[in-house]
């Protein structure tokens, strides 16, 4: 098995895959500004998003955790801050720049958006100069943070791809790699065998507490889950109940023991397997893994999902048969074979590894190369 990766070290000791000039937008009225400075200067990547403005507490702080995670993935090279006030677009590059990677600032007022852009744009010309000069060097793939998140899930789900998924994650743990998952709503049902798998009680007490409190949240609005999941696509994919649904999402992480219960965009600790509190819808998942250090991220699905994100590559992978042939714009890795008993676990695990190293190398999965960047930073509560 390959362990051995062409990638980018940055300042901090972290290693990406991508090299990424980001044009990182503070508030939704700066939009217009990073999208225009990604018009004009090639080689940059603007994350417009509707968020920024009047948001108070914990959804402040998450949404800051978010962008200057964003900022800080090993998958980018240099960020160039724009906002509409020197404040806060001062503190989200500040936080970036601590890790030794190329930030500027860049605010509207006193400027105009055409001085502005014009400002941020020559920065961005020069970070692009710098970023397109780094060499990828040889590292272990063990380097990597990966996260994990399904969807679109049928019953080839937990008896293919996400077992799939769930032998990659026991393989590489034992390399000394670090692995993401979350889908809090999502493990109802399949709770207690999760809790069982948490290695220090006081991490116990941590998902216990956030778990409880996401089912207090659902119930609060007068929903009961139990109502609307599955959902009606997973139904018609043969899956019966919430709870079957969750046995097979455990799946993904094999039988791998949990080293520790993460926030949301909260960063590792230290090497090993994490639980982070997310929310179970794809895309507002992969932005928090992202915000948390994931440079691939793997994405199994049964009735397939064109989810991607901007700056973390998003590996397709299905057990469906089906699905590979109707939908193969976006499947990466096709180990339906498995479920036709014409390949054993370990060498549909072994299609995926080969995958990932590819990725990691550099070769596009199918969402980069169909444009989803889907970044959805996730919002606690009304802002004021």
């Amino acid at each position: 098995m390959k362990r051995e990766i062409l990638a980018y070290r940055r300042p901090d000791g972290s290693v990406g895959v991508r090299n990424y000039v980001l044009i990182l937008p503070i508030d939704d009225i700066s939009n217009a500004v990073a999208e225009a400075v990604e018009k004009v200067v090639n080689g940059t990547l603007a994350i417009p998003h509707p968020y920024g403005r009047l948001q108070f507490g914990k959804d402040l702080e998450l949404f800051f955790k978010t962008l200057i995670g964003t900022g800080l993935n090993p998958n980018v090279a240099a960020v160039v801050v724009i906002g509409v006030e020197p404040k806060w677009t001062c503190k989200v590059a500040e936080e970036i720049a601590k890790s030794g990677k190329w930030v500027e600032a860049f605010w509207v007022e006193g400027f105009g958006q055409l001085r502005t852009i014009e400002r941020a744009a020559r920065t961005a010309v020069k970070f692009v100069e710098d970023a397109t000069n780094l060499k990828r060097e040889t590292v272990d793939l063990s380097e990597l943070i990966v996260s994990l998140k399904c969807g679109e899930s049928d019953t080839t789900s937990g008896l293919g791809a996400n077992r799939v998924v769930g032998r990659f994650t026991e393989r590489f743990l034992e390399m000394g790699g670090t692995v993401l998952f979350g889908e809090t709503t999502e493990l109802t049902g399949a709770e207690h065998i999760l809790i069982q798998r948490i290695k220090s009680e006081q991490e116990r007490q941590k998902f216990i507490r956030m778990f409880d409190e996401y089912q207090q949240l659902v119930k609060s609005q007068g929903v009961d889950l139990l109502g609307s999941q599955p959902t009606q696509g997973n139904i018609a994919g043969g899956l019966s109940t919430i709870e079957e649904k969750a046995l097979g999402n455990l799946q993904k992480i094999g039988n791998a023991m949990v080293d520790g219960v993460l926030e949301p965009a909260e960063r590792p600790p230290a090497k090993g397997l994490y639980f982070m509190n997310t929310s179970s819808a794809a895309a507002e998942a992969v932005t928090l893994f992202a915000a948390a250090g994931a440079a691939i991220h793997l994405f199994p699905t049964g009735q397939g999902n064109p989810i991607g994100n901007p700056i973390v590559p998003v590996i397709k992978i299905t057990a469906n048969p089906k699905t590979a042939q109707s939908m193969s714009e976006h499947i990466d890795v096709d180990v339906s074979d498995l479920l036709r008993l014409k390949i054993s676990l370990d060498e549909a695990t072994e299609r995926l590894f080969s995958r990932v190293v590819e990725t990691a190398c550099g070769r596009f999965v199918k969402a980069e190369i169909l444009n989803h960047r889907e970044f959805v930073p996730t919002k606690l509560y009304p802002s004021a």
